[in-house]
C-alpha cells in the first residue's frame, strides 16, 4: 500500500475546442504552481467522446484544498479553464477523499 493523496477534486468540462482547453489548462496549471498541498493536476479526455475533458487535481490534505479554494487567488489561477466547464451537470466538479490505495 502506498500513500496516496487526501483529496482528489475532479473538474468536468465540454467544449469542441481541444486545443484550447489544452492551453486553459496549461495556463491554469502555471498559475498554481508552488500551491500549497496542491501535488499535481492531470487533463483528462474521455475516449470516444472528443469533447469531454476532466482535470483531476491531487491535494495533501482537505485542509489545504480548503485553504486554497477559499483564498484570493483562487479565482484568478482557474480563470482560463471557467469557460469550459461543464454546464449541463448539476456541479461542474466533484470532491473526492482517498480512502485506500495502492
Amino acid at each position: 500500500m502506498t500513500t496516496a493523496p487526501a483529496v482528489e477534486v475532479v473538474l468536468y468540462h465540454l467544449s469542441d475546442q481541444h486545443e484550447d482547453v489544452l492551453a486553459a489548462y496549461h495556463e491554469a496549471s502555471r498559475r498554481m504552481a508552488g500551491t500549497p498541498g496542491l501535488l499535481g493536476n492531470q487533463l483528462m479526455t474521455e475516449l470516444g467522446r472528443p469533447d469531454s475533458f476532466v482535470v483531476i487535481s491531487h491535494w495533501a490534505t482537505w485542509a489545504d484544498f480548503e485553504t486554497w479554494e477559499g483564498g484570493a487567488a483562487h479565482k484568478d489561477q482557474t480563470a482560463p479553464l471557467r469557460e469550459f466547464r461543464d454546464t449541463g451537470r448539476s456541479r461542474p466538479f466533484e470532491v473526492y477523499q482517498v480512502l485506500a490505495s495502492y
